[in-house]
């Protein structure tokens, strides 16, 4: 094979082939603060895996891992009183719920985070012995639940490190960042100054835990770009990323 990025890849053409050939499918998560990206770029990544053959599972943390969300849910509302929904600009919303941290709370966190991360063991031990999958892919996943949390207090970091043990570290674990006052103009949920400590405890989380891949924010494209470049890791070449980000849109529409 000739110079350019290909040294390093599979053509197209034998890229299931290789994947399928894995011990286990390819575990990809994708974490951030909200109005990160995260959502995007799933979508990107995965309308051009599917569109070269590869089977991709798409799971996201709170509809299939976390353990009694609507009971979770229902308890921080009537604690709190904060609104619900998805918050956006032309109809913002005041969340009451992560961006609270009381030490009881935190208390109560822990107990169900424990609880998430047995689940989260069980679900991923069915999903990375199955052969009808190549790719697994996370919106969000355990470190998201981390940042949650105060990471700045060495007691919560000894709980967060003996925790992860009982995880799978993803084959690719993104951490997209993105500027608060910019993510608050996306997603009006939560007070700015809240989502500038948030975005301090993912980098605590990424400096605690390691192996986690930091791309800055960057207009969609690039984004996509440096996402792909992970892949070239694992033998897999990046995509064609303007055909990649239209076949996003046409992905988001119909799945």
């Amino acid at each position: 094979m000739q110079g350019g990025r290909r040294d390093s890849c599979l053509p197209d053409a034998e890229l299931p082939v290789r994947a399928r050939s894995r011990t286990r499918p390819l575990l990809i998560t994708f974490s951030g603060i909200d109005g990160s990206g995260k959502s995007t770029n799933i979508a990107t990544l995965t309308a051009w895996l599917t569109s070269v053959g590869l089977r991709v599972r798409v799971a996201a943390f709170w509809d299939h891992v976390v353990v009694l969300p609507r009971l979770r849910e229902t308890l921080t509302h009537k604690l709190f009183r904060g609104e619900t929904g998805v918050g956006s600009p032309e109809r913002p919303v005041q969340r009451q719920d992560k961006n609270r941290r009381p030490w009881y709370v935190t208390l109560g966190r822990c107990g169900f985070y424990a609880l998430d991360a047995i689940h989260l063991r069980c679900l991923l031990k069915k999903m990375l012995s199955s052969e009808e999958v190549d790719v697994v892919i996370f919106d969000r996943y355990f470190y998201d639940q981390l940042a949650i949390l105060p990471m700045e207090q060495k007691a919560v970091r000894i709980y967060a490190r003996l925790l992860f043990k009982l995880l799978p570290r993803p084959d690719i674990a993104y951490l997209l960042d993105a500027g608060p006052e910019a993510a608050f103009t996306r997603k009006p949920e939560y007070p700015l100054e809240f989502l500038k400590q948030y975005r301090r405890s993912y980098l605590l989380v990424r400096k605690l835990m390691g192996g986690i891949t930091l791309i800055h924010a960057l207009p969609l494209e690039e984004t996509s770009r440096k996402v792909a470049e992970e892949f070239k890791k694992v033998g897999i070449c990046a995509p064609d990323h303007t055909s990649a980000i239209s076949n996003a849109h046409r992905y988001s529409r119909t799945g």
